[in-house]
């Protein structure tokens, strides 16, 4: 049987009344999420948790600020889900792909630890 785990967002599943699951892969999809989109200080339980890259989205869009977000996101991945991933490359989407000053665009290529099985996601910062 293949591995799963609970969804995120937590939610009950109306067919079964229990906690909604996802496969282990997307489950993983979704810790990334998590991490990259939780900003330190949000969660009261864990005050370290989380990427920063919040604070980020209005600075100018640039190649430095690029290379800032490409360390935080690599830095919060290897922190916080080591021996979930082993993260491979992180790409920020330019300015010039994205069209949009006010988006921040992430390509995150991964593999999924123990199965060695690669894997991308892309998370995108409103």
């Amino acid at each position: 049987m293949a591995r799963r785990d609970y969804a995120f967002p937590f939610r009950i599943d109306a067919a079964s009344r229990q906690a909604a699951e996802s496969a282990y892969p997307e489950h993983v999809k979704e810790m990334i999420r998590q991490v990259l989109l939780t900003s330190p200080g949000e969660r009261a339980d864990l005050p370290e948790f989380g990427c920063g890259i919040r604070q980020l989205l209005f600075a100018p869009h640039s190649e430095a600020i690029d290379a800032t977000v490409q360390i935080l996101v690599l830095q919060a991945l290897n922190k916080w889900l080591a021996g979930v991933i082993a993260v491979g490359r992180v790409r920020v989407v330019p300015l010039e792909e994205s069209g949009d000053e006010a988006l921040l665009i992430l390509n995150v290529e991964y593999t999924l630890l123990p199965e060695r099985v690669p894997q991308k996601t892309e998370v995108t910062v409103r």
